[in-house]
């Protein structure tokens, strides 16, 4: 059984747990009724970077990588330094993430967020937008097309903005559909969580120029983006290479000062 395996029934294990709070509650909370920040205008908006800028205190591969930073506090950095979207974990179990600091993210920001989590079930959409979350992860790894299609709906008729996450031709062959906002190329192998960035430049012609093209996980030089922005790619999500260090707020403004597009 794979890492990816492992989360998957974990995490179905949770929303049945989540279930206890019915769909109605979280329809009744205020920041449901929010209107969401739009990703694409932020990706493509000049003065930012295009990069999503992650929160994440451990992973699996890693362990903990910086659990003593506060949320709120480093997302602010982010978003000043010019960052155009913001991740927030909320898996606990494998990334020591927490609902709780979606919030806190969404109290102190004004740019969109990503709900960074495994979304299998309809009711972690509504979460997700009663959190405050302005756009939602799927997963093709973990998803059939039909679940993509129904959630990607759903998401679009709430507000959210979709990230379609995929690592190979014949995920995103299968994966399309006209609710998708974003498609991501993973360089990390769920499986065994090696890293490589030819999986985005071996999938970047094959995503429909509709979609925002985004590559994932193993940029840790500001040449790499300029490259990847050079070769057609719209955003860049990048998590460990500024939580890993002890001030991820200088981190990223140290990146930033670097990129020259």
């Amino acid at each position: 059984m794979t890492i990816l395996d492992k989360i998957v029934l974990k995490k179905r294990e949770e929303i049945g747990k989540s279930k206890a709070h019915s769909i109605i509650q979280l329809e009744e909370g205020e920041t449901f009724h929010r209107e969401c920040y739009s990703l694409r205008d932020f990706m493509l908006d000049p003065n930012r970077t295009g990069i999503i800028a992650e929160f994440k205190r451990a992973s699996p591969s890693k362990g903990i990588i910086n659990n003593k930073v506060d949320v709120a506090e480093v997302t602010q950095a982010y978003a000043a330094a010019g960052a155009s979207a913001l991740s927030v974990l909320t898996d606990q179990s494998f990334f020591g993430g927490s609902k709780r600091d979606l919030q806190a993210a969404r109290r102190a920001n004004e740019i969109p967020i990503l709900r960074k989590d495994f979304m299998l079930d309809e009711y972690q959409i509504v979460e997700a937008k009663a959190l405050g979350a302005d756009i939602i992860l799927l997963i093709a790894a973990i998803l059939s097309p039909q679940e993509i299609k129904a959630l990607a709906r759903l998401s679009k008729n709430l507000g959210l903005s979709v990230l379609l996450e995929v690592h190979n031709k014949e995920e995103l062959d299968r994966s399309l559909c006209d609710d998708l906002d974003a498609v991501g190329v993973n360089n990390r192998n769920l499986a065994d969580f090696s890293v490589s960035l030819e999986h985005s430049y071996n999938l970047l012609k094959l995503i429909p120029d509709q979609f925002l093209k985004i590559s994932e996980s193993g940029i840790s030089h500001p040449k790499t983006i300029m490259e990847l922005k050079e070769a057609g790619f719209n955003g860049f999500l990048i998590g460990e290479n500024f939580m890993k260090e002890e001030d991820p707020g200088l981190a990223i403004r140290s990146f930033i000062s670097e990129l020259k597009f």
